[in-house]
């Protein structure tokens, strides 16, 4: 007997579900785009000085200026959000009108003017930087994320969003590694071989980004259906009234739960940012091959699907907390680990594997811990915040990824890094050993005690019931 679509349906705390198999996959369409527009920003630094020959250090300053300037976009750009009208359906808006643009910018990072001479090079890398991070990417990505906020009241649902877009953000990133050196190297290894490895991304981001439109401009939100009063309205949620962005960032820095969401954000995506680089400078200086990218990240799908199998039952098992603190020392344990043999390949290949596999559900976890910092919001304000807030993310990554390409700069700068040597020096392997290995060490220690001051998971249901008390007061004197 078939289901009706109709269904009323309630998770096990009571919250009404609105969430159907088809919203999860539209909703890991649009992060797999994004995933594959952010991770390819991952594998330019080496882009940029192995095909194109630009100076280390250039790229390093250009970067990180690229970076700095885009942080700031996410939370402006969404408190624009928040000022806007529109309802539910404003949140979708963005990815129809920068989904040709988002595949246009795919193409033209890699068309960098190399033969105009350095400085005209940098400054293309510079404009095409911030075109794709600071317009593109945030225009679709901040609005994107509010979206896990306002789509379902289930806690349960926004764990299921989690863990798909999990799979869609990481799932890009091992497309991006897998597929990127052995496929550039097929196509003959220089800048024009990068330009059509573009051109097939671009068409996949297009076609993901219209799929996740065109499935969000039909969806019914649980305001939508909850507005009313009863169980199967569909009147429009009132919009939450404008706060002005001065007054509104004051109210989530002084939310300390919403500034360690932002730390967590920008500590792992320093990481990431590094990893996502790492291991082509690794296999071909240290292992002497740079073809062992594509071969780790084959192997690395067997903990990559085991990790997400495994995530919900884990999540629900631990609970956020001790997910995200078991994650983090799980990166900093195997890091340490790689630290101590720096030249085994097997070493190398099983910690890479078991940091992922411990790393996977944490992952999961970037949009839940949002929308629990945004609960407290309402919970401290009567103001939810919702796209502001979700600058959260945009911000702390985009740090993060810039930061992390001037620190991948700075320890090449500091090693005396040439890329037309045919063996690497004494210098150039300890820098390679400094951010692959010793720097995760640090910052996930680092955050693992900074997130022991997030203890919001065990008071947010009894401040649930109290904002659900206030608006039953409200209503009433009405």
């Amino acid at each position: 007997m078939a289901k009706d679509k109709n269904e009323v349906r309630y998770d096990a705390d009571g919250a009404r579900r609105v969430m159907r198999a088809g919203d999860y996959m539209a909703d890991f369409s649009g992060q797999l785009a994004l995933g594959l527009m952010g991770n390819i920003v991952g594998q330019l630094t080496y882009f940029y000085t192995d095909k194109v020959g630009l100076a280390v250090g250039g790229v390093g300053i250009v970067m990180a200026i690229a970076k700095f300037i885009d942080a700031f976009t996410d939370v402006i750009f969404g408190n624009m959000i928040d000022h806007s009208k529109g309802g539910n359906k404003k949140y979708y808006q963005w990815m129809l009108r920068m989904a040709v643009p988002a595949a246009a910018i795919m193409i033209l990072m890699f068309t960098v003017p190399v033969q105009a001479g350095q400085i005209p090079a940098l400054a293309y890398v510079l404009i095409t930087n911030l075109l794709l991070t600071a317009v593109i990417y945030t225009m679709i990505a901040t609005p994107f994320s509010a979206v896990m906020v306002v789509r379902t009241n289930s806690q349960s649902e926004r764990g299921s969003m989690g863990v798909f877009r999990a799979v869609g953000n990481y799932g890009a990133g091992m497309i991006i590694s897998i597929a990127t050196i052995p496929v550039t190297n097929i196509l003959g290894g220089t800048q024009s071989a990068w330009i059509k490895y573009g051109a097939v991304l671009a068409l996949a981001v297009l076609l993901l980004f219209l799929i996740c439109y065109n499935n969000g401009r039909k969806a019914v939100f649980a305001s939508d259906l909850e507005a009313d009063g009863t169980a199967g309205g569909t009147a429009e949620a009132p919009e939450e009234e404008a706060v002005p962005f001065k007054e509104a960032m004051g109210m989530l820095l002084k939310n300390k739960y919403w500034v360690i969401v932002l730390l967590f954000n920008l500590i792992t995506a320093i990481t990431n940012a590094i990893s996502g680089s790492s291991g082509a400078y690794y296999c071909k200086w240290i292992f002497g091959n740079d073809g062992l990218v594509g071969l780790l990240g084959a192997v690395g799908m067997l903990a990559t699907v085991i990790g997400f199998i495994l995530s919900k039952p884990i999540i629900a098992k631990l609970g956020v907390t001790r997910t995200v603190n078991i994650g983090l020392l799980g990166a900093a344990i195997t890091a340490a680990v790689r630290s101590l043999i720096p030249t085994n390949f097997t070493v190398y290949m099983v910690t890479g594997l078991l940091g992922s596999f411990i790393q996977i559900p944490l992952m999961c976890l970037y949009g839940v811990l949002l929308a629990m910092a945004v609960d407290y919001n309402e919970w401290k304000y009567e103001k939810t915040l919702v796209a502001t807030a979700s600058g959260a993310i945009g911000f702390g990554n985009k740090v993060g990824n810039g930061v992390g390409s001037l620190l991948l700069s700075l320890f090449l700068v500091l090693g005396s890094y040439d890329a037309t040597l045919q063996a690497a020096t004494t210098s150039m392997r300890i820098s390679i050993y400094g951010f692959s290995n010793y720097l995760p060490v640090v910052i996930n220690l680092l955050m693992f005690f900074i997130f022991r001051k997030f203890d919001l998971e065990k008071k947010l249901p009894g401040m649930r019931e109290e904002v659900a008390a206030r608006k039953a007061a409200k209503q009433n004197e009405i």
